[in-house]
């Protein structure tokens, strides 16, 4: 998270003057710093800061070591479980940026601007609850309007059902008012309603199995969507990605892990986690060549004399792994790049909403008209290689003829090659492996505890600036640490 911004404090009281001076008010403007601002301008921002700030968090914090996407071998406290309170000011900025951006679409009569941001806005809400459970929802961003500068905290089941609803509501706007967008203010997908209508319902797929332990009617939900595509389309092909490109320019709208933003000391103390390397190896797995860099060296190799090797979690002295640095493996030079056509901020991909619906119908809850687990499994596997531009490579090896990738019904298999297609994307790979246990990853020797922190713990600043409502938050959701399970979890 990024330097803390109090977005639901109060603002500076503006200064009031006292004069009679003729056309005061027409000598004193500035016609280059008006009043008010067009929605387009902001809704750039929004898309842009929303998609941005989810693929950095994905490839170099927290959820890309909790994914075991990643193996850090020098200030490695992400793996090694000893974490302090996370800012989240972040994403409230973001829902400041939205909320701005619908206040100046509804006075220009935009309406399908109000409900794109509505999809947005749940985008980013839903990210906030999923990281720390309950928090700041209804009574949030409200300083400008009522003065309320200490927001009480919403239980995350509330912020999970209306959230739900938002999106629902979101699809239902975008079909009856799904023109006006300006193309060139869209960067995700540049004035297309139907695909604002894709993603909206596809994040309420994601969301539902989410928290479909917890919610009885998640599958209902999702029986409802999949029975009615003409009312509740969903993405459906690597073209309905909703995801950024980086033009590569400055180091804010360059991807992370290029050389405006990862100097080589700090690209060379991330390894390939040896979780990851060792799934693609043991699966002949054709993305491995292209996103793992092989060995400098196998030459005085101690551990382990592959031309891949990944780096342990946690592990003692991980700098000196199988003989050294020059002994592992870094990320490939596809990961190098400022810009590229295949490396994106993605906040959700057809790969993932192939395993939602997978998962959904082997389940045995929900049918999907046309098709089956078997099928969408596979869809997910193949969209995944297409990707990347590896589906000839993958059919030629005959990949999906393997035992290990083969469907055998299991929920270990589908969530494992949902958890390579979602590498850098999103936190999706921790937030499956806490909500299913797959795949079975090991926290490490070296690790403060044994087990997988579930949650960030709420911001200090709060116990500052907000200390009432943070201790009843307390008393309703439980200690404030990592550990402490949010709303749909507790009942695994």
């Amino acid at each position: 998270m990024k330097k803390y911004i109090r977005i639901y404090a109060t603002l500076s009281a503006a200064l009031t003057l006292s004069a009679c001076t003729k056309d005061f008010d027409n000598i004193n403007t500035n016609p280059n710093s008006p009043v008010t601002t067009r929605p387009e301008y902001h809704f750039t921002e929004a898309i842009t800061q929303t998609a941005y700030a989810y693929e950095e968090n994905a490839f170099a914090r927290r959820p890309a070591a909790l994914g075991r996407y990643i193996t850090l071998i020098r200030n490695n406290d992400y793996e090694l479980f000893r974490w302090t309170a996370v800012d989240w000011s972040d994403i409230y900025q973001r829902a400041m940026v939205i909320k701005t951006m619908q206040q100046e679409a509804g006075a220009a009569g935009k309406s399908t601007y109000v409900a794109a941001g509505n999809v947005l806005m749940a985008f980013n809400m839903s990210y906030l609850t999923d990281l720390f459970g309950d928090a700041p929802y209804s009574k949030a961003l409200q300083s400008l309007e009522n003065g309320n500068i200490k927001p009480g905290y919403d239980k995350q089941q509330d912020i999970y059902m209306s959230l739900l609803s938002v999106l629902k509501d979101a699809n239902e706007q975008l079909k009856n008012a799904g023109t006006g967008i300006d193309p060139g203010a869209d960067a995700l997908y540049a004035g297309n309603a139907l695909k604002w209508r894709k993603l909206a319902n596809s994040l309420r797929l994601r969301l539902l199995m989410r928290c479909s332990k917890a919610y009885a009617d998640a599958y209902k939900d999702i029986q409802e969507i999949v029975n009615n595509k003409e009312q509740y389309p969903i993405i459906a092909a690597n073209t309905d990605n909703a995801e950024v490109i980086y033009p590569g320019v400055k180091k804010d709208d360059s991807w992370p892990g290029g050389p405006l933003n990862m100097i080589d000391n700090d690209f060379l103390k991330t390894k390939a986690s040896k979780e990851l390397v060792d799934a693609l190896l043991e699966r002949n797995d054709p993305r491995l060549e292209l996103w793992i860099a092989p060995v400098s060296s196998s030459t005085g190799a101690t551990v382990d004399q592959n031309k891949y090797v990944g780096v342990p979690h946690a592990a003692v002295n991980p700098a000196d792994y199988n003989g050294g640095e020059s002994h592992q493996s870094v990320f490939s030079s596809f990961f190098r790049q400022n810009k590229s056509a295949s490396l994106k901020a993605s906040m959700m991909v057809y790969s993932e909403v192939c395993f939602l619906l997978a998962e959904a119908a082997q389940s045995g809850k929900v049918t999907v008209p046309g098709t089956d687990a078997a099928t969408l499994y596979h869809d997910g596997i193949e969209s995944s290689m297409d990707y990347y531009g590896l589906k000839a490579t993958a059919t030629t090896r005959n990949y999906y003829e393997q035992p290990l990738v083969k469907y055998d019904g299991t929920l270990k298999q589908l969530i494992t090659q949902k958890w390579l297609a979602m590498t850098f994307r999103g936190a999706e790979g921790w937030f499956d492996f806490r909500r299913t246990g797959f795949p079975a990853f090991v926290a490490g020797p070296m690790a403060f505890q044994s087990t997988f922190p579930v949650r960030y713990a709420w911001p200090t600043s709060e116990q500052d600036v907000n200390l009432d409502n943070y201790k009843a938050a307390i008393s309703v959701f439980g200690p404030d640490d990592i550990n402490t399970k949010m709303w749909y979890l507790q009942s695994r």
